[in-house]
């Protein structure tokens, strides 16, 4: 009997232990999740902007890279994840060159695995000529003037040249949205590199978490996430967010839909 009520008592006391810990797991766990919505809910400092893609159209540019690739439009994703590669390449091993020499020499190489003859000049040619005069998305202008409107500080952050996105910003008739426009050329490293994002920020005398970048790769979301930085992710054609970064917390199709979620946070 007396073996009994002691079994009896110390399983009671382990239940009552559970009882006592799960509901503070689920406490914690909504506490955390009650942050992130409270920080979600309010307006950051800053946002930047991704470039190509994001707000410009590489429509052009494919085409002229599809047609010295042999008409080849299969070769375009091919050639822009080796692109992105070697300016990862570049960026582990300490050295930079501009993101369109980086382009053409991936250029290059993807034509050579392909038995097609390619030059330096032409494939320069190819992709440098259009990237300058490109138009922005038919939605851009109109959802960065409600953004301005609104109050908030714009700023472009890319991996492009200073003097690249200048030019390209002038064509498509973009200058005049942006309080500031960030090259990587600066500090030499390449997006989706932290420092890069670090770099960012202490350049706009804010924290990293005031930060919210808006851009329609998945690879730079997923940096600018990993960073601290909060995230809009814009789902072009053939744009994925990669499975294993933190999800942004929005993620639309268009810009102009991104803006007015931002455009309604306090």
């Amino acid at each position: 009997m007396n073996n009994n009520r002691r079994s009896f008592i110390k399983k009671s006391a382990i239940l009552g232990l559970a009882g006592a810990t799960i509901p503070q797991f689920g406490f914690a766990t909504n506490n955390k999740n009650e942050k992130y919505m409270e920080k979600t809910q309010i307006r950051p400092k800053v946002i930047f902007f991704d470039v190509n893609e994001t707000l410009l159209d590489l429509t052009a540019m494919k085409e002229s890279v599809g047609k010295v690739l042999g008409n080849r439009s299969d070769l375009l994703p091919l050639w822009f994840t080796t692109m992105l590669q070697y300016s990862l390449v570049s960026t582990v091993g300490r050295q930079y060159n501009d993101f369109g020499i980086i382009g053409s020499a991936a250029l290059q190489m993807v034509a050579a695995n392909h038995g097609i003859t390619l030059t330096e000049d032409e494939a320069k040619e190819a992709i440098l000529k259009p990237l300058r005069s490109i138009p922005a998305h038919p939605e851009v202008k109109q959802a960065l003037s409600d953004l301005k409107k609104s109050g908030y500080k714009l700023v472009s952050f890319t991996n492009s040249s200073n003097i690249g996105v200048e030019t390209q910003f002038k064509n498509a008739g973009l200058l005049d949205y942006f309080d500031e426009r960030l090259s990587i050329e600066d500090i030499g490293k390449f997006k989706p590199h932290t420092d890069a994002y670090d770099w960012a920020a202490r350049k706009m005398g804010i924290k990293p978490n005031e930060c919210l970048l808006v851009a329609a790769h998945g690879w730079d979301i997923a940096g600018a996430l990993w960073a601290n930085w909060r995230g809009a992710f814009v789902s072009r054609p053939g744009a994925q967010q990669y499975p294993l970064a933190p999800s942004p917390e929005i993620a639309e199709p268009n810009l102009k839909l991104i803006a007015e979620k931002l455009t309604a946070l306090k």
